[in-house]
């Protein structure tokens, strides 16, 4: 295997196993886009300590259009070189799924594809709030699902009304936090967002939402960092990661 981190330190491992949010199914999204670079994302994962990851790629309108039979066919190939490749970490298919048309046209169908446990990763639209949001994430949980929703830190409108982030929590949505947004990978105000929600406790899940080794860099040199084993400590009795079977 490639161990893209020889020439580096050896990496600091995370106080749970199971990432929820990465791009590493190869050619579905603007993540992997090759069975080899999945592998060696896989193996970046392994480095931190993850041996079960839900494969969570994008399920949007017009620009990455997924199924089940297209998410599914991807996930056996790479299960298949993961078994080649000798590599001991568990695989789950699933998604996150933007909140737009074509999660509607999904929906009604009938043709999602939830994590173990009936979690749902849904990512809401970087622009504005959907109208509608509390009324879907209320309908998913009476219809028996977990509705998490995908780094609430990097839709920059909260930071204006983060009253929103009280009042979702408060109704039961999980809120996935990315580590890069604490290492400040996207920006002054997702990690404003982000500690604020550790501050206030509403930080459920973490994930890497890796699409590429640059992610896997960034992540593996924030948790040698300071700030994170600070951090680590706060969150480690709130993350439920590991609670996704």
């Amino acid at each position: 295997m490639f161990n893209f981190l020889r020439k580096n330190k050896k990496p600091v491992e995370l106080f749970y196993h199971t990432d929820v949010h990465c791009h590493i199914l190869p050619g579905v999204d603007h993540g992997s886009q090759s069975v080899e670079q999945s592998l060696q994302m896989l193996e970046a994962e392994m480095e931190m300590g993850i041996n079960r990851v839900i494969c969570t790629s994008h399920v949007t309108s017009e620009t990455f259009e997924n199924t089940p039979e297209t998410l599914t066919n991807a996930y056996n190939i790479l299960c298949d070189a993961v078994k080649e490749a000798g590599m001991d970490i568990e695989l789950h298919a699933s998604a996150e799924y933007r909140i737009d048309e074509y999660w509607e046209k999904q929906w009604e169908a009938g043709t999602i594809l939830p994590m173990p446990g009936k979690f749902l990763l849904m990512e809401n639209s970087f622009q504005q709030e959907l109208l509608l949001l509390d009324e879907l994430m209320f309908d998913l949980m009476v219809k028996g699902y977990k509705p998490i929703l995908a780094h609430p830190e990097r839709y920059g409108y909260y930071s204006r009304r983060r009253q929103r982030y009280e009042k979702l929590h408060r109704a039961g949505v999980k809120f996935q936090v990315n580590l890069l947004s604490l290492a400040g990978y996207f920006g002054t105000v997702a990690r404003e967002n982000a500690m604020w929600l550790v501050k206030h406790e509403m930080v459920d899940m973490l994930g890497t939402d890796m699409h590429n080794l640059e992610h896997a860099h960034v992540i593996h040199e924030y948790l040698r960092s300071k700030d994170w084993r600070k951090l680590s400590k706060v969150l480690e009795p709130e993350i439920m990661n590991d609670w996704v079977k």
